[in-house]
């Protein structure tokens, strides 16, 4: 396969990338802060659209075709592409938020699983908590690996390695992360398990979303007749992390943490440098 040299940005254009990264992960602090039972997902988006609006960025989401939210809100068996609405979240619902925002012409775009309190049903509660902490570490293993991988597809190897080290999960393999730079969606594909392929080397420039998706049951899902909600077959919950991320000439940034992956990458032993 081969990958042109677009794919890898300049360093001026990764500078470029950090504000509508953090714009990003303002709208999901802004949705972690408020999330709970008894709110509705549009509201949700509302407040993740005024956190987007309030750091000068734009809903990237919204320019996709047909799309008309700042975030896509998957609850319980639902894995992507969720569509904000009238639905009210429910005690020990586990419900992911995917968001990004657009700065200046450039991306940003991430993810975050949730789970609601449930004093009724404590062992569901811990069982999706899991299942959440579980996605959310392979994400860091991925990046983590991407700090020191020659080339891409090693990442998905690390993530896969780590989510199977933990139990019987299922990972997507229909749906993947991406590069990201002045369109949401760019070349190369990023895998979140093994694949024959080495991909495209990892070197200063290359920007890509890592984004794992992991459910209780199987990985067969079907898209709901909005077209756009993806679920599972069986019924069984998913949760759904990811993080844009930089390499460039001095280590790796992760655009859409504001610590730029500081606290994530700390267990590995690797310290993040801000773009200079």
């Amino acid at each position: 396969m081969v990958f042109k040299r677009s794919i890898y940005k300049s360093p001026a254009q990764l500078r470029l990338m950090v504000a509508p990264g953090l714009a990003t992960a303002a709208s999901l602090d802004a949705v972690q802060n408020a999330v709970s039972a008894g709110m509705s997902t549009l509201e949700l988006d509302e407040l993740a659209e005024q956190a987007i609006l309030a750091a000068g960025g734009k809903p990237n989401f919204k320019l996709e075709h047909g799309y008309h939210h700042t975030i896509c809100s998957s609850v319980n068996d639902e894995v992507v592409h969720g569509i904000p609405g009238s639905r009210i979240l429910q005690p020990g619902d586990i419900v992911s938020i995917d968001s990004g925002a657009i700065l200046g012409g450039w991306n940003g775009d991430a993810a975050r699983s949730f789970v609601l309190p449930d004093p009724a049903r404590p062992a569901v509660v811990a069982q999706r908590r899991t299942l959440s902490d579980v996605t959310e570490q392979s994400l860091w293993q991925g990046i983590a690996r991407l700090a020191t991988a020659s080339h891409l597809n090693e990442v998905g190897e690390a993530v896969e390695d780590y989510i199977l080290s933990q139990g019987e999960y299922g990972i997507l393999t229909d749906y993947i992360g991406h590069g990201i730079g002045r369109r949401m969606h760019e070349d190369p594909p990023v895998f979140n398990y093994r694949v024959r392929a080495k991909g495209p080397e990892v070197k200063p420039g290359l920007v890509v979303a890592i984004e794992p998706m992991v459910v209780l049951g199987a990985p067969d899902t079907y898209v709901k007749d909005d077209g756009w909600t993806v679920a599972t077959e069986d019924g069984k919950p998913a949760a759904h992390w990811e993080h844009s991320v930089a390499v460039h000439d001095d280590g790796i940034w992760v655009l859409t943490a504001a610590d730029g992956g500081a606290a994530g990458l700390a267990p590995f032993g690797i310290v993040p440098t801000a773009i200079a």
